[in-house]
């Protein structure tokens, strides 16, 4: 599993970005990603998977960890 922090998060849209040392470019986080909530909140430390997508790097089983 990788950690991270959530670099921004669109409320409205349902969607965010996650800064990580491992991957140059942010990491895409959808919110059916989130296990147990439906959002996530700007500097929240997250930890998760990672899956190809189409345009890169995307977390799977997201967890908040603080």
């Amino acid at each position: 599993m990788t950690e991270g922090t959530v670099k921004r998060w669109l409320d409205m849209r349902g969607f965010g970005f996650i800064e990580t040392d491992e991957y140059e470019k942010d990491v895409f986080v959808h919110h059916e990603a989130v296990k147990g909530k439906s959002s996530l909140r700007e500097g929240e430390r997250v930890r998760f998977d990672v899956e190809e997508g189409d345009r890169g790097p995307k977390a799977i089983n997201v967890e908040v960890i603080s």
